[in-house]
C-alpha cells in the first residue's frame, strides 16, 4: 500500500531541484569556506549566494542572516543572546504555545533565577494582547513569541507585536520556523530583532536553519570558537545544507503565491469533507487566520 504523506507543518521532501543544487558540493566543491586557498573560497562565495537568498524571502540584508544548525539552535541563540547582552534585567515572556525550543529554554532560565511570563491563548488558539501589556516591566529584556502556530496554524499578531515593543528598550524575537515560505514576511517593515527559520519546514534538508539578527542589535554568540559567520556561530559550515536552504528560499519566493492558493483549496476541501461526513467533527484554531497549508481537525 502506497503512504499518503500529510504533516508539511512536521517535515517536508527536499525538493528535486534543492537537491540538484547540493550535489556539487559533497564531490567537486568539497573545500573547506574557511579555507584561505582559492579552491575554498569558491565554496565561501556560494554560501555568501546561499545567504542573500535566504536573506531575500524575508526581507532582510544578508549580513544580518546567521547560519544554524537547526531552528532549535536559532531559537536557543535568540534568547541566550538576549540575557546576556542585558544581564541586569530577569524577565522574559513568552507564550504556553510556543515550540519547546523556546518553551524548555525559558523553563531553563527560570532555574537560573530569571521570571518567565507564559502568555495564554483563548480557545480559537489567539494571543491575550491585554495580558502581554500588563505583563511588561522594567525588567524585561525580551519578548519570544512564534509567528504561526505549529499545532493549529493560528498566526499571530506579530506587527502589532512589535509595535507595542517598539522604543521600550526590550528585544523581540518570533519563531517564524512555520511561517518562513508560507506567509510573506518583510522584516524592512516588520520591526522584529530577531527571527528564527528552519531549512526542513519548506523543501531543504533537516540539519539547516538561519537566525535573522537586525543590525545594530545587541548579540553573543551561542556557539563560540572560530571566525565563522563572522564570528557570531563557529563551527564548520555544513555547506551542501547551507546551498540547499538558499535554493529552497528562492523556490519559495517564485511560487509563493501558486502555492498558497493550492494548499488552501486542498485545506478547505479536506475540511469540508470532514464536517460533512463526520457530524461531531470540529476545527481547533482561528480558522479565518491560519496558515494556508495547516488543518486541525479533532473528533
Amino acid at each position: 500500500m502506497k503512504p499518503v504523506y500529510l504533516d508539511n507543518n512536521a517535515t517536508t521532501k527536499v525538493a528535486p531541484e534543492v537537491m540538484e543544487e547540493m550535489l556539487p558540493f559533497f564531490s567537486d566543491l568539497y573545500g573547506n569556506p574557511s579555507s584561505m586557498h582559492t579552491f575554498g573560497g569558491q565554496v565561501h562565495r556560494k554560501i555568501e549566494r546561499a545567504r542573500e537568498s535566504v536573506a531575500s524571502v524575508i526581507g532582510a540584508l544578508p549580513e544580518e542572516i546567521i547560519f544554524t544548525g537547526c531552528g532549535t539552535e536559532s531559537d536557543n541563540t535568540a534568547l541566550m543572546s538576549s540575557v546576556e547582552s542585558f544581564p541586569r534585567k530577569k524577565h522574559v515572556i513568552t507564550t504556553r504555545v510556543e515550540h519547546p525550543a523556546v518553551l524548555n529554554f525559558c523553563r531553563h532560565l527560570g532555574r537560573k533565577g530569571f521570571r518567565t511570563t507564559y502568555l495564554p491563548v483563548n480557545s480559537l488558539g489567539q494571543l491575550d494582547m491585554d495580558m502581554l501589556l500588563k505583563s511588561i516591566d522594567d525588567d524585561t529584556v525580551l519578548v519570544s513569541i512564534m509567528h504561526a502556530n505549529n499545532e493549529t496554524g493560528v498566526i499571530f499578531p506579530i506587527k502589532e507585536i512589535s509595535e507595542i515593543l517598539r522604543g521600550r528598550g526590550i528585544l523581540f524575537h518570533t519563531d517564524a520556523v512555520q511561517a518562513v515560505g508560507k506567509l510573506p514576511i518583510d522584516l524592512k517593515t516588520l520591526p522584529v530583532d530577531m527571527l528564527s527559520l528552519s531549512g526542513h519546514k519548506l523543501h531543504a534538508p533537516k540539519g539547516i536553519g538561519a537566525l535573522y539578527v537586525r543590525k545594530g542589535t545587541r548579540f553573543s554568540p551561542y556557539i563560540i570558537g572560530g571566525h565563522q559567520e563572522n564570528g557570531r556561530r563557529a563551527g564548520t559550515e555544513n555547506v551542501a545544507s547551507i546551498i540547499g536552504l538558499g535554493k529552497a528560499c528562492e523556490l519559495a519566493l517564485k511560487y509563493h503565491d501558486e502555492e498558497k492558493q493550492y494548499l488552501s483549496a486542498l485545506r478547505d476541501r479536506l475540511e469540508s469533507g470532514l464536517v460533512k461526513c463526520c457530524p461531531d467533527v470540529g476545527i481547533n484554531g482561528d480558522v479565518d487566520n491560519r496558515l494556508p497549508n495547516t488543518t486541525n481537525v479533532s473528533f
